[in-house]
């Protein structure tokens, strides 16, 4: 018989309130490991009290075990692993003359040796084993001799049968004793939630994030389309995105402030997810309106190895990886690229997508070092937007695009690269900080067509009806650093004790963007220029946050964002002389420049009158920075001011079961929704949500996890604007529901991973099912109209024996035939009429039809 091994260990969460009281604990567990390594069953053998013990169970379930052997089959083992829990104290000076044999110089041979480091916010985990260096059983990293193992783990090992084998956990408390989770709106996604429903494409991982709906309705070289908790974010102008520390937002796109395209995303190298609905982290900054969203990047140690996969499916759909993390590095070192193209589900939507990632964690010291690199090109047709009065008179198909070289020649090009330095430190009295630097270059190119021909020339004279095919350019180069440090546990007494961070984060941006009108039909000649403009744009951002616990039943924080942002632009079309006053005795051009600050606090507690039990309250006050070139001469930089406040609880049994049920309200000063004419977002004013969020997470098995997340949204208008001369009869009124909000949104997720057999040639075959299911109730147009509700279903299975998978994806599995995108506007498709109606029309562009996607890949 060969024992169980360690292949994947999971730090155990200090409990915040044994913390605050500066208690200790010492928690055995009996523990089963099943023929596939991971779990079948834990039980408390020795308790520590309720806190200890959950935090015990809910660390081990996640473990992975090589399996032990029976006569060369794998086969059911039962382990016993104590876990000390101890207080965070400084390491004492080594002795010069206490070294033990072959451990390296200045090392301390009284102190086990760490594990993997861990992300911020996790425990310093220590893992050996008592059968002796290399020992079975023993985890990555381990291979330490007796005298570093603790009296009571020898103790233990007296007490067990000759079968039983030994691992001793050890957790040194928490070096980054920030709380992630500030608010009932917060969530920290693990990686089997993140794999539980198929993903057609990276981008979907975002699906389980808790009241966020994405989708995408202009192909794969543009942003996909977002919508949280009452938000309509369109391409990202409400949510901060961070992918491994880089920022994702682009300030004063031309396409929409705060485009954050994240097609590059590799869904096999997502490692977890942190969002946090709201404002009431100090380190949210620009863009974090309806919230903030931060993906971490890594591959585990069972996942490690060579990955070679190709997929191909409906409408000539393939994607190609190829994935290389070397076993031996950490989790933070990979290299990733995928190649996708696709003839798409209808008349032109072909694209292609190419994208590369590479990332490298190490340690040096106290500090882990990271460096990470991006690298993302595609290139779309585009099939626009289709009236839904010609769709129901058949003159053009649901998947079609209308047959004029205007709608012909809609297309998209976009391109970015980013990379990133970082280096976070974590010292042994429990402090820690981080340090980044990271470059950006974004390039994007889009034409589209809205409303047909009702355009006119404001350059040339008399020129009217050659298409209203919109041309946007943008391109942006960016500089940023971030900086942050939090201090060691400041204990004035027994019962409280605390943390304070201080940050700062920067950014510089050059920003060049044009926008005009092409005539397709002319090999697409300029027929009129609506925007020219160069924009420099600074944004320092600094916080400061007080994380303080307060006995064992709260938790308070406290703490201040501010920002200041400049802006130098140069339009280049200001102040336009047009065609019938050629008498104007001036150049246009109008160059000018800006100033302004946002400040705004940010608060919450935790109170946990139950160990399963939490009671969350929160506000806090953000911003959205300014459309840069709307901006005048000397003006205070505006801001969008959001003021955001949840309150709830939150439920938690083990690992078994984590429920949410919460309330929130949210008040925006300027809001913005999009504009056909123009192509992009303009001002609409002043808005609220009033909402409810539900989430629930199972894992009444150690194979399946499950997920449901309900958001529920009253979403309204507080003060449109007013009519105008070149708009008397604006589409929003005061106290209507905001356009193409939805106020119900519902996620559905349940994945499952099982040995199907147990042993097949000598290896077990392991089956792999997941579904996500997505409805959006009717949401409101403009003009008093309404979108249909949408259900979507996606279904995955896949089989993995040895070194093979092969996997199956079916995405909307019955088949709803639905709008990805709906909108409300005036346009006319008829060229020759001689008359241009102005009446506004339901638009639509169609969502993508059932599909299927074969999977084949070799890991080695």
């Amino acid at each position: 018989m060969r024992p169980p091994a360690v292949r994947e260990s999971h730090p155990a969460a200090y409990p915040p309130a044994a913390l605050a009281e500066g208690r200790e604990g010492h928690v055995e567990l009996g523990v089963v490991v099943s023929e596939t390594g991971v779990v079948d069953t834990a039980e408390v053998l020795v308790s520590a009290g309720a806190d200890f013990d959950a935090a015990a169970l809910e660390a081990i379930r996640a473990w992975r075990f090589t399996p032990a052997e029976v006569d060369g089959r794998p086969a059911m083992a039962r382990i016993r692993v104590p876990f000390d829990f101890l207080l965070p104290e400084p390491e004492p000076e080594p002795a010069a003359d206490a070294q033990p044999e072959g451990a390296p110089p200045g090392s301390d041979p009284d102190v086990p040796v760490s594990g993997d480091a861990s992300d911020a916010g996790e425990p310093d985990t220590d893992v050996t084993a008592t059968e002796g260096e290399g020992g079975p059983g023993a985890a990555p990293g381990a291979g330490v001799g007796e005298d570093r193992v603790s009296a009571a783990t020898d103790a233990a090992a007296d007490e067990l049968a000759d079968d039983e084998d030994v691992i001793d956990v050890t957790v040194r408390g928490q070096r980054d004793l920030r709380t992630e989770e500030r608010s009932v709106s917060d969530f920290q996604l693990r990686r089997d939630q993140l794999r539980a429903a198929p993903r057609s494409e990276g981008t979907e991982v975002l699906r389980a994030a808790p009241g966020l709906y994405i989708g995408r309705s202009e192909g794969p070289a543009v942003a996909h389309n977002y919508m949280l908790r009452g938000f309509d974010a369109e391409h990202g102008q409400d949510i901060a995105f961070r992918v491994g520390g880089l920022p994702i937002n682009l300030p004063s796109h031309i396409h929409g402030q705060g485009y954050a395209d994240l097609g590059f995303l590799i869904a096999d190298v997502v490692s977890g997810m942190n969002v946090s609905a709201g404002v009431s982290d100090p380190r949210q900054g620009d863009f974090a309106v309806a919230g903030s969203i931060d993906i971490s990047l890594g591959v585990g140690e069972d996942e490690r190895g060579v990955r070679v996969a190709s997929s191909y499916g409906s409408f000539r759909t393939s994607r190609q990886l190829l994935l290389f993390a070397p076993r031996g590095l950490s989790d933070q070192s990979f290299g990733a690229l995928q190649y996708t193209r696709t003839d798409g589900f209808g008349q032109n939507r072909a694209g292609q997508a190419a994208s590369a990632i590479l990332q490298h964690g190490t340690e040096v010291g106290d500090f882990t070092l990271r460096a990470i690199g991006v690298l993302h090109t595609a290139r779309s047709d585009l099939a626009g937007v289709l009236r839904r009065d010609d769709i129901d008179a058949g003159r053009v198909c649901f998947t079609c695009v209308y047959d004029q070289p205007t709608a012909r020649a809609q297309n998209a090009l976009s391109s970015r690269v980013m990379v990133g330095l970082f280096a976070d430190y974590r010292g042994e009295r429990g402090d820690s900080g981080q340090l980044g630097v990271w470059l950006g270059y974004d390039s994007f190119r889009i034409q589209e067509n809205f409303t047909g021909y009702i355009q006119s020339s404001r350059t040339l004279a008399r020129v009217a009806g050659r298409g209203d095919l919109i041309e946007q350019q943008n391109r942006t180069r960016s500089v940023g650093l971030v900086g942050r440090y939090r201090t060691a546990p400041m204990r004035p007494t027994t019962w409280a004790h605390g943390t304070l961070e201080l940050g700062i984060e920067g950014r510089m941006d050059g920003i060049t963007q044009q926008q005009s009108l092409l005539d397709a039909a002319v090999r697409n000649q300029t027929w009129d220029q609506r925007v020219d403009a160069s924009v420099r744009g600074v944004d320092v951002g600094f916080w400061a946050d007080l994380d303080w616990h307060l006995t064992q039943y709260l938790d308070v924080r406290a703490g201040v964002r501010g920002a200041v942002l400049s802006y130098d632009i140069e339009d280049r079309l200001g102040n336009f002389v047009p065609v019938v006053r050629p008498d104007d005795a001036f150049i246009m051009g109008f160059r000018r420049s800006a100033l302004g600050t946002a400040f705004g606090p940010r608060v919450s507690a935790r109170v946990t009158p139950l160990p399963w039990l939490e009671v969350l309250a929160a506000y806090g006050e953000g911003y959205r920075s300014p459309q840069a070139r709307l901006l005048e001469d000397g003006e205070p930089a505006p801001f969008s001011k959001v003021r955001s406040g949840d309150l709830g609880v939150r439920i938690t049994r083990d690992d078994t079961l984590e429920l949410t049920l919460g309330a929130y309200y949210t008040r925006l000063s300027d809001d913005v929704a999009f504009d056909a004419a123009e192509g992009r977002l303009e001002r609409i004013g002043a808005t609220q949500r009033v909402g409810g969020v539900l989430n629930a997470v199972v894992r009444p098995l150690d194979w399946l996890v499950g997920s449901l997340s309900v958001t529920v949204v009253g979403a309204t208008l507080r003060s449109p604007p007013p009519p105008s001369a070149e708009e008397p009869f604006p589409p929003y009124e005061r106290g209507q529901r905001l356009p193409f909000v939805p106020p119900v949104v519902i996620r559905a997720e349940l994945g499952a991973s099982h040995v199907l057999r147990a042993s097949l040639g000598g290896h077990p075959l392991t089956g792999r099912a997941g579904v996500g299911y997505s409805y959006l109730s009717a949401r409101p147009l403009p003009f008093d109209q309404a979108a249909a509700p949408v259900s979507l279903l996606d279904i995955g299975l896949s089989l993995q024996w040895r070194a093979l998978d092969l996997g199956f994806q079916l995405n909307n599995a019955i088949n709803t035939r639905y709008a990805a995108v709906e909108y409300n506007f005036a346009s006319d498709w008829s060229p020759d009429d001689g008359f241009r109606s102005r009446t506004p029309a339901r638009h639509i562009s169609a969502g993508a039809p059932l599909s299927l996607m074969v999977t084949l890949g070799v890991t080695l």
